[in-house]
Formats: C-alpha cells, sequence, structure tokens
C-alpha cells in the first residue's frame, strides 16, 4: 500500500480485507478474522447489516444529498428519534459527517449562548482532532484532573470543605463537557458523585452540560448512552461512529431550553454535507433496528460473558494487569515493560490467529469493542485463543 497514508501510531497487519459480514471479515486469500473492535468502534449491528444495506440503497436511489435552501423530510423523522431517545422532544439536531464534527458543533452552540468565558472538561477526554474542543485552550477551557476523586475518601456529595472541588472556577464556567468513560481510548469512569455535582452546579447556575457519546453512544456501554449510567441528562449531546454502522455520519442534538436560547443566533459552522439525507436515513435505521431487535439486552449479556471470560484468565495468569469495562467497551491493561513489548506481541499474535482488536499506541493496553450482534462462540473462540497467547502456547 505505497499510496496510503496509514493512521499514525497504528500497525498495518493485513492488507487487504475484502469482504465483511456482522462480525467476519475476510482477505483476499479467504481467511477468516472475528472483527473485536467494530471497524473503528463503528459497527454496532454488525457490518452490512441486510437492513442498512437495504436503506442505504433505497435513499440513495431518491436523494443522498440535499442543499443549503432545501431540505428533506427523511431528516426530520431521523431528528425527532435522536431527540426522543435523550428525552429531547421540541429540541433540534444538525446532522454532520464525523464525530469530532458533533462534538466542535456542540461546542460552538454552548459558547455562543453563555456569558461566561470558560468551558469544563477532564484533562483525559478526547474530543476530536480540531477546533476549540481539540485545542483546549486556557483562555476557554478549565481542565479538571480528576484521578485524584476517584478514590475519595469523604462521604456524600462533593462540597467547597473538599480543595479539589474549591478549585474548580464555576463562577467563570457556562459549560461542562463530559466524556463517559472513554477516557482517550483507556477506558475510565469518574466518580459518580463528582460527575452529578458538576453537572447540577453548573445547570443551577444557568450553565449548560453537554457530552461527547461518539464512543459510548448507541448501545455500547450497556445503556443507549453513556450518561445515563451517572443519573444525568444533557442539554448538548453529541453522537457518532456507531449511529451510522459505518457510514460517515454524526449528530448534535440540543434541548429545548438550549435551542430557545440559540434562536436565530448563527452558529459559526457550515460544511457542504450537513443534514444529508443518506446520512440521517442510516442513522434513523440504525437506531431502529437496535431497539426493534433488542440488542442493547443482548450486549448487556454479552458484556458480561466476556468480562467474566477475561476475569478468569486473569485469574489464572500474571498477564492482565487490570481489566475495565462497562457493556461492550472493554480495556485490558497487560503486564508489560515501559515499550508495550508484550502488548505488541500478543496483538500481532492475536491478529495472526484471526482476532481483530485494538491496541492503544505505546500504551500496554487493548481495546475491545464488539458489535452488539457478536456470536457467544466468537467470543468464546477469542477468550481460549487469548490465553493460549498469553500463556505462549500454539
Amino acid at each position: 500500500m505505497t499510496n496510503i497514508i496509514w493512521m499514525s501510531g497504528h500497525e498495518r497487519l493485513v492488507d487487504d480485507m475484502v469482504r465483511a459480514d456482522n462480525c467476519s471479515l475476510y482477505d483476499a486469500d479467504g481467511k477468516r478474522y472475528v472483527d473485536l473492535e467494530s471497524g473503528v468502534w463503528c459497527t454496532p449491528i454488525g457490518h452490512g447489516h441486510p437492513e442498512t444495506r437495504r436503506v442505504m440503497a433505497d435513499q440513495a436511489a431518491r436523494i443522498g444529498h440535499t442543499g443549503f435552501c432545501y431540505g428533506s423530510g427523511v431528516v426530520e423523522q431521523a431528528a425527532a428519534k435522536v431527540l426522543d431517545l435523550h428525552a429531547m422532544t421540541g429540541g433540534q439536531c444538525v446532522f454532520l459527517c464525523s464525530g469530532s464534527e458533533a462534538v466542535e458543533y456542540g461546542v460552538r452552540v454552548a459558547q455562543t449562548v453563555s456569558p461566561k468565558p470558560l468551558l469544563m472538561t477532564m484533562t483525559d477526554s478526547y474530543f476530536g482532532v480540531y477546533g476549540s474542543a481539540y485545542r483546549k485552550e486556557k483562555d476557554q477551557w478549565f481542565l479538571f484532573d480528576w484521578m485524584e476523586c476517584a478514590d475519595c475518601p469523604l462521604t456524600g456529595e462533593c462540597r467547597p470543605a473538599c480543595p479539589r472541588w474549591a478549585a474548580i472556577p464555576f463562577e467563570k464556567i457556562g459549560g461542562f463537557l463530559f466524556e463517559p468513560g472513554s477516557s482517550s481510548g483507556l477506558v475510565r469512569f469518574p466518580p459518580d458523585k463528582l460527575i452529578r455535582g458538576i453537572a447540577a452546579k453548573i445547570k443551577d447556575a444557568g450553565g449548560l452540560f453537554l457530552v461527547n457519546e461518539v464512543t459510548t453512544g448507541v448501545g455500547r456501554t450497556g445503556e443507549w448512552f453513556g450518561y445515563q449510567h451517572y443519573g444525568v441528562s444533557p442539554d448538548i449531546a453529541a453522537m457518532g461512529k456507531g449511529i451510522g454502522n459505518g457510514y460517515p455520519v454524526s449528530v448534535t442534538a440540543i434541548a429545548p431550553r438550549v435551542a430557545d436560547r440559540l434562536a436565530d443566533q448563527p452558529v459559526p459552522y457550515a460544511q457542504s454535507h450537513m443534514n444529508d439525507p443518506l446520512g440521517a436515513a442510516l442513522a434513523h435505521t440504525v437506531l431502529t433496528v437496535i431497539a426493534q431487535e433488542g440488542l442493547i439486552e443482548r450486549g448487556r449479556d454479552i458484556a458480561a460473558r466476556l468480562m467474566a471470560g477475561l476475569e478468569g484468565i486473569q485469574s489464572r495468569t500474571d498477564g492482565i494487569a487490570a481489566l475495565r469495562g462497562r457493556g461492550l467497551m472493554v480495556a485490558v491493561e497487560l503486564q508489560d515493560d515501559d515499550q508495550a513489548s508484550r502488548t505488541t506481541r500478543c496483538h500481532r499474535d492475536l491478529v495472526r490467529r484471526g482476532y481483530i482488536l485494538g491496541k492503544r499506541p505505546g500504551l500496554n493496553v487493548l481495546r475491545l469493542d464488539p458489535s452488539l450482534t457478536i456470536e457467544t462462540a466468537d467470543i468464546d473462540g477469542f477468550l481460549e485463543t487469548f490465553e493460549q497467547v498469553l500463556l505462549g502456547g500454539e
């Protein structure tokens, strides 16, 4: 592949995948691989789901792209479905192309309507590849390191008596952008009481609670959205990856109270594929399939099987340093040197044996993000193979 610029930090281990079916990938030689990371966490209902293929062909044959002065009822229907899932009926959506866009659009909405200068987020958050959400400059963002809060010894809710809490400049913060669990790919979860406390404090002062659901949404964590594990309700929600099941579409959903404040103020953002009907039709289809096929519940069952198997391997070997997961979003941290040599060898060996999963660049962490539709036999086969790899067997 001399003509391709490859993704930085990621090792290309298979050159020519030619076909995909649910969680099975096939290379040019006909070898089968089990996809344990849903592409790039993008196919919650499996590669090539029959309904997405049907809708894609049907919508593309009708109208796939619209301009700036005419729309499509397909987009309105998809927006209504998204807003209903977030309990934002009466709000508004914009459909875009990538998760980075969806997060940045939400940030620009918040910056447009907020009189306060700062947005807040956690130091380990990842929000995309450009814009204010990427740069997190000091005059626009307050970054909070929550790791000291992970094992908080204090009982009750967060309060000013805590020096960590007291150091947050709430008087300057107009919004809190929360990534509920991905932690830049490391799968870590801030304490419930911390997130509830920050969200309540900011919202009570008229500020906004934003969530980045690009990696944690659409059933990935065992609920529709990652924020639901925290008992909070967002004002702005960014979705991407899984909502298109591999097609590049993303959505920013805005609650009614924010839409009312935004009114006719223009959001400083424009691109050529905003609110395209083809992407919207696929998003609507993915959400419908997940609901109709009971895939949230199925995903929970598969996740329990996967985590139980990994915990068994951890108890029988000395290879796993830590396991972190919620639903089908799992990080396996290996015992390794500072070059992640063992993790690299393990990843290569697993791919050679037909199991594709994520490896965090330069780190001793493997990521598992399989589709909600993965077969239990494939989970069991991976667990057996993974243990063999850790033990150095064939």
